[in-house]
């Protein structure tokens, strides 16, 4: 299964060109029994895209529509919307098989980057790229990007956050707030604060956070940490996230 639509109608190979410039901004989220997580909050991810992007709103009501279109016949699926184009935006809505997160401990590679305007999701994502799969060479499951004087920012796919005592820690730093991310700030405690590498050793275990879900990480670089009872609760928390409909 793979349907991508452009404005509501098939893609075509003009429409699929239009990607080619690598302007745009996106979001990501799984979709079971035709319900989405956070609807609302992929919505004003889009909002602010086309805000920073193009100086513009978005018509959150046009955009449901292309989803539920994309997704006829459909129940579970993963779903990616894409705003794009360098002059006047149109809605890319691409609808492929569901995917899970990793239930098996990750391991992080840390790498020096930070992705220019971190803070849109956006088009392109090259460098990106050649760290996640550089860690995976490496015997990694994924890059762990890393600012100035050591600062952590994020992984080359997801959010990171540590436990410490009973709270939730997110890394904070030149990143994208992720979709799961505000989910989850707002259904366990939780704070922001600076963590660099030098501090890893000090919490009690890690995780990250995408449009898959959340997933134990074991280790970044020589760090190890335990998979426990932290995330397990972490884990029900997600899960306890009310889904909605594509209307949001």
């Amino acid at each position: 299964m793979h349907r991508i639509e452009v404005d509501g109608v098939p893609a075509s190979a003009q429409d699929m060109a239009g990607l080619f410039a690598n302007y745009g901004h996106f979001t990501a989220f799984q979709v079971r029994g035709g319900l989405v997580r956070g609807m609302g909050c992929h919505l004003d991810r889009l909002a602010e895209g086309n805000r920073e992007l193009y100086g513009i709103g978005l018509d959150r009501g046009w955009v449901c529509e292309l989803v539920g279109r994309g997704l006829r016949g459909v129940g579970d699926a993963s779903v990616r919307v894409v705003v794009f184009g360098v002059e006047e935006p149109s809605v890319l809505v691409s609808v492929r098989e569901p995917k899970e997160a990793a239930r098996e401990a990750q391991a992080l590679l840390p790498v020096e980057y930070v992705r220019p305007v971190p803070h849109v999701k956006h088009l392109g994502g090259f460098e990106r790229a050649v760290h996640h799969r550089a860690a995976g060479r490496a015997g990694f499951d994924d890059a762990l990007l890393v600012g100035g004087g050591g600062v952590v920012v994020e992984s080359a796919v997801a959010n990171v956050g540590f436990f410490a005592g009973g709270e939730v820690v997110w890394a904070d730093g030149p990143w994208l707030w992720g979709t799961t991310m505000r989910l989850l700030e707002s259904h366990v405690p939780s704070r922001r604060e600076v963590v660099r590498l030098g501090d890893l050793g000090a919490y009690d275990g890690a995780f990250t956070a995408n449009s898959w879900g959340v997933s134990p990480v074991g280790r970044i670089g020589d760090v190890r940490y335990p998979v426990g009872e932290a995330f397990e609760r972490l884990r029900e928390a997600f899960e306890a996230v009310p889904w909605g409909p594509v209307a949001g």
